[in-house]
Parts: C-alpha cells; sequence; structure tokens
C-alpha cells in the first residue's frame, strides 16, 4: 500500500436543496470546514482532487475549473474523477495513492453535486441502452429493482419476508438521520407506513429509495509524517479495494456482485480481516435502496448467502446490533452523488476518531466505507481504524 496515510480533517455541508447558496460556495463551505478540522490552510494543500457523477448530468461541465477557487487548487496539481454513485471512493483513492505514493504529504479531495439545478434522473433514464438493451429504463429505481429480483429469486428469499427487512432497514435509517445534522430527509416513519408507501417500481416503495440532494464533502489526506506534524485525531487507511464490470450486464450475476464482493475482500486482505462480522466495529455502505443494501450485506461476508432479510430481522445491523450499518442514516436519507461515497469515508473516520456526536457507536476502532456506480458496475471499499 505504500507509505501510511491518515484521513486528518473531514467537512460536510448542510445537504438537502441549498437554494440559499451556489454552486461554487456549497463547494467553499464543505473545504473550509475540512480544512479547519484537519488544522491546516489552503497554502498547506499539496494537491487536489475532485469529482461529481458525470457533471454534464448537472448541466454543467468541467466544474473543477469552475470551482478552482472554491477548491483552493489554483496553481497546484488537480485531478478530476467521475464514476457516479462511487465518484466519492474513486476520488478518495486517488488521494490515497498521491499520499501513499510520495507525490505529497497534503491532499484536498472534494466531491459534490447541486442536483436541483439539474436532472440526473432523466440522464439515467436513457444512458443505459447499451447494458439493457433498452432505450430507456425507469432510471436507477428499474435498474435496481431489476436487481432486488434477480436477488430474490436466486436465493428464494420470500418476497414478504424482504419486504418487512427492508421497511425495517428504511424505518432505522429514517430514525438514524434524525441524530445527524447533515443529512437530508428528517422525518420520522412508522413500519405500517414504509411497508404501505406508494410503489415507485415494484417491489421498491417510495421510502425505500433515496433522495435528490443538494451537497458536499472534503476530506484532507496526510502522510504518517505530515500527520503526526500537525496533531489533529488520525483515522489511518487499514485496506481499500475497487472493481468494475466492464462486461454486457445481462452476462453478470448481480445478486452474487462479482465487484462488490471482490473489492471487499481485496480491502479486507490488506486490513488483516478474517472475520468482518466480529472485526469491524460499524459500516457505512451505500445505501440508496434497502433492497441493494441487503445485497451487500452478503456481498462483503456481514452474513451468508440469501440470510440478509434474516439477519435484518434479528437487528443484527442497528444501531445496537452486533455490526452497526450507517448510523449516519446513509444514502437512504442523504444524496448528492458525487459527494456521497465521500460522505461515507468521512462518516467512517468520525466514527473511529471518536467524532460522530450523537451518531457515535461506542468504542468504534475499525470502520468500513463503500460507494457503488457507473451502470451498477463499480464498487468501492475503504477501511480506516482508529490505529496504524
Amino acid at each position: 500500500m505504500g507509505r501510511a496515510v491518515a484521513v486528518i480533517g473531514t467537512g460536510q455541508t448542510r445537504h438537502g436543496r441549498r437554494n440559499d447558496v451556489s454552486y461554487p460556495d456549497l463547494v467553499r463551505e464543505a473545504v473550509k470546514l475540512a480544512l479547519e478540522d484537519a488544522g491546516i490552510t489552503p497554502k498547506d494543500i499539496e494537491g487536489v482532487v475532485s469529482g461529481t457523477m458525470p457533471s454534464m448530468m448537472e448541466g454543467i461541465s468541467d466544474t473543477h475549473l469552475y470551482f478552482a477557487e472554491a477548491l483552493c487548487e489554483v496553481g497546484k496539481p488537480v485531478l478530476k474523477v467521475e464514476s457516479c454513485g462511487s465518484t466519492g471512493q474513486s476520488i478518495a483513492h486517488c488521494g490515497f495513492y498521491w499520499v501513499a505514493s510520495g507525490m505529497a504529504d497534503l491532499v484536498l479531495v472534494v466531491g459534490m453535486e447541486k442536483m436541483f439545478e439539474g436532472d440526473g434522473q432523466a440522464t439515467m433514464s436513457t444512458v443505459a441502452d447499451p447494458w439493457f438493451l433498452k432505450p430507456f429504463s425507469a432510471g436507477a429505481p428499474g435498474v435496481f429493482t431489476m436487481q432486488a429480483m434477480e436477488w430474490m429469486h436466486r436465493f428464494n428469499i420470500p418476497e414478504d419476508k424482504a419486504h418487512e427487512a427492508a421497511a425495517v432497514i428504511s424505518v432505522t435509517h429514517h430514525d438514524s438521520a434524525l441524530e445527524n445534522p447533515y443529512a437530508h430527509i428528517k422525518i420520522k416513519i412508522s413500519m405500517d407506513e414504509a411497508k404501505n408507501a406508494p410503489i415507485i417500481t415494484y417491489p421498491v416503495r417510495l421510502f425505500d429509495v433515496c433522495p435528490t440532494s443538494d451537497g458536499a464533502c472534503a476530506v484532507v489526506f496526510a502522510s504518517e509524517e505530515a500527520a503526526k506534524k500537525i496533531g489533529r485525531k488520525q483515522a489511518w487507511i487499514r485496506g481499500l479495494g475497487f472493481r468494475g464490470e466492464e462486461f454486457f450486464y445481462g452476462e453478470s450475476n448481480k445478486s452474487i456482485w462479482p465487484s462488490a464482493t471482490e473489492a471487499a475482500r481485496h480491502a479486507y486482505e490488506q486490513a488483516g480481516i478474517r472475520d468482518p462480522m466480529k472485526e469491524l466495529d460499524v459500516a457505512e455502505v451505500y445505501n440508496p435502496f434497502t433492497y441493494q443494501e441487503m445485497i451487500f450485506y452478503e456481498c462483503f461476508g456481514f452474513c451468508p448467502r440469501g440470510e440478509a432479510p434474516e439477519y435484518v430481522l434479528k437487528g443484527k445491523f442497528n444501531r445496537t446490533g452486533e455490526l452497526p450499518c450507517d448510523p449516519s442514516g446513509g444514502v437512504l436519507c442523504t444524496n448528492p452523488i458525487g459527494a456521497s461515497g465521500l460522505i461515507r469515508l468521512a462518516e467512517a473516520a468520525l466514527q473511529v476518531t471518536g467524532k460522530a456526536g450523537a451518531r457515535q457507536i461506542e468504542g468504534a476502532q475499525l470502520a468500513l466505507s463503500h460507494a457503488m456506480g457507473g451502470i451498477d458496475q463499480f464498487n468501492g471499499v475503504t477501511i480506516v481504524g482508529a490505529k496504524l
């Protein structure tokens, strides 16, 4: 993995419909908070990595130029990466490698999205033609509904059982978001409301689906020498993995999702994790849809294949369960797409540094963060720990 690398600062905007700020000011808000948290100034930054979901979806091209001043990148090496939902983990890995390779000691990584100024769903409804051989695919809900149905059929999971578990996940995460000062959707819902909400694409219902959010997140990566010199609390990068599935969608098996499974396996191998359910203290799983979250539990080895609904119903992934997942409320309650994957890493870093406030999991020492993107094809995982 090269040199040791730590996250020494994070910053998140308040997420939601942010008509009160321009897009550059939204970015500036997250960057300012991250630099303050790290105890450094813009002149200390040696390089900047940024990303959105493909920025054409927002109607704005070359955002790294539009935001140059807000990103504190003028006169510095810059890199822009776009991989849709997995952008946050993609840019985090780029920032990690800049520091791990010795190219820089302090790198700023920023993910952002102002989705209320564009129409990301419209774009996602039309870009899937090469994969699904359909000119229109009902946006992200249509894609992930097909995956949920494939998963239930492959493992003979009763629909009513999966539906019950999905409602438990939705209620749990909406409760958690109430304690997250940055979260977008802050509402209290009951099991009845979750189970009987309007159907979006069967069997996915309204509260199984993430929102559209404006927001930005910034993270400062530091070398071991720089981190110890600055002296802030450190979340050390213990392992990371990224995989893609580039073949025809119809030939892939999304019920076992090889890219998610292999990305986690690679990260575990680097971190020395053999039993993630017992060794991890908390996980921030990328969860834009409740059914998809259960598939990820299985891909990441949190439970055997086909048994995620049973584990959910037993409370294994609740705040007080064996492995708390998404105590922030997750993507299900906040989804500025280009930032969402980086928010997962920021939340994991807050957990292992004891700075997560009301959503803190007591004694968290080792945390998983994750994001999924592309056309349901990329998965990135990063493990952070309180100790090097």
